[in-house]
């Protein structure tokens, strides 16, 4: 079905639509038209887009699925369900699965499963085989076979000399290392943010150095290779300031930020409410602060949902003994939202940064482009429910919330889905 939207403000940078309030077109999957004022024609859906936002369709960096392996937590139909309903056209998703995927049979599965679907599906493979961080994985020809970057994927990459033949190997190959920062030797079995918050509630924090540390050895290891690095799901005020300083002296690092750092606060754990528990940890208010200035000087690049599914027998328990993470496909924009950002910075880093860090194409808001976009409101209000929760994982401190920020439509490989 052909499209027509009415009134919507367009905010792509690389339009020259650009904050421009216009009636938009779409023909068999490409924008055919952008006017002031466009007649509807028969055949034709028309969706009222008035106060509404239209980017290029958002596109996450960092979203675990279950498929392979552990299908009971999250398969692709459910995470693509999820991921449109939050107004992503495309996902990395993470190689934590079972089989791991680290070599290009994983990566074909992958592949091969999620076509002919409106979201976009990008494996991420694994540095290591199995994860382990020993050997490295067949990363040549799983990046011929499509994976977009590799990582292993929450397991932070520990030895030194393995992380630098790793960089080495990629810098070759013009591959992207997408790794998690934590210095496990630091962190021990850590729980919580190491504060008063830790002290007050008897568990053992874990310090903002872990993270710096890590990133300060990756720092120094892209230095010395000249290879890039990207940095995920960055949490300290220290992080944002070593990141931004590695920038300046012309060190090719990047990193992103998980929306529910920009929001939740370590506070939110004195109930120990499991859904909170998340790696890294919540942090405290000056490290938000620290993270949205970040976000707005150009030192963080992107924001990702940091998707972790899983079954209730993981996170229905006491505080010390579940799972860290949270589903979060559906409910990043919100929290944008709330921790501040505009329109503008929000396809800025959601869609735009995102797919330039791993080399795709960039959607782009003009005629005669493929249509793949996404229209949301800052200000709708929705009640976040069992009924509208599209993930197969209910792990959300947002359930049964009102939030604000709403997205309204997505549209991307000649399908759409309307909301609302």
């Amino acid at each position: 079905m052909n499209l027509l939207l009415t009134g919507v403000t367009i905010t792509d940078p690389n339009s020259q639509y650009n904050q421009k309030i216009c009636d938009v077109r779409v023909v068999q999957g490409e924008i055919v038209e952008i006017e002031l004022t466009l007649k509807a024609l028969e055949n034709e859906k028309t969706v009222n887009g008035q106060g509404a936002f239209l980017s290029p369709g958002f596109f996450d960096l960092n979203c675990a699925i279950g498929d392979p392996g552990f299908e009971t937590r999250e398969d692709i139909q459910t995470a693509t369900a999820a991921a449109q309903a939050g107004g992503f056209t495309g996902l990395a998703v993470l190689p934590q699965t079972k089989p791991v995927v680290h070599s290009k049979a994983e990566v074909e599965y992958i592949i091969n499963k999620a076509k002919n679907n409106l979201v976009d599906i990008y494996p991420v493979g694994a540095i290591s085989q199995d994860l382990e961080g020993k050997e490295l994985a067949e990363l040549y020809d799983m990046q011929k076979a499509g994976a977009v970057a590799f990582s292993d994927g929450t397991k932070p990459v520990t030895d030194d000399g393995f992380m630098s033949r790793a960089l080495q190997y990629c810098k070759g190959i013009n591959g992207l290392l997408i790794v998690y920062p934590e210095n496990k030797a630091i962190a021990g079995k850590s729980q919580i943010n190491e504060s008063k918050t830790s002290v007050l509630l008897g568990m053992k924090g874990m310090p903002a150095l872990a993270e710096e540390m890590h990133i300060s050895r990756d720092i120094f290891l892209a230095t010395y290779h000249q290879a890039p690095v990207h940095i995920s799901n960055i949490s300290t005020a220290g992080s944002v300031a070593l990141i931004k300083k590695a920038k300046k002296d012309g060190v090719q690092i990047s990193c992103d930020v998980a929306a529910h750092h920009l929001v939740f606060t370590e506070e939110l754990l004195n109930d120990f409410d499991s859904n909170y528990k998340v790696k890294p940890p919540l942090r405290g208010k000056s490290d938000i602060k620290a993270l949205i200035h970040g976000l707005k000087d150009g030192t963080i690049d992107a924001v990702s949902s940091q998707h972790r599914p899983y079954e209730p027998e993981f996170k229905d328990v006491e505080f010390e003994i579940a799972a860290y993470g949270i589903i979060a496909l559906q409910t990043v924009l919100p929290l944008l939202v709330k921790a501040g950002l505009e329109a503008s910075q929000i396809a800025e880093k959601l869609a735009i940064n995102p797919r330039k860090l791993l080399n795709l194409p960039v959607p782009a808001i003009a005629v005669g482009e493929k249509a793949n976009f996404t229209l949301f409101s800052l200000t709708e209000k929705w009640e976040y429910n069992a009924q509208n929760n599209f993930s197969k994982s209910r792990n959300t401190p947002l359930l049964n919330q009102t939030l604000t920020g709403k997205v309204q439509l997505v549209y991307n490989n000649n399908q759409f889905q309307v909301y609302g």
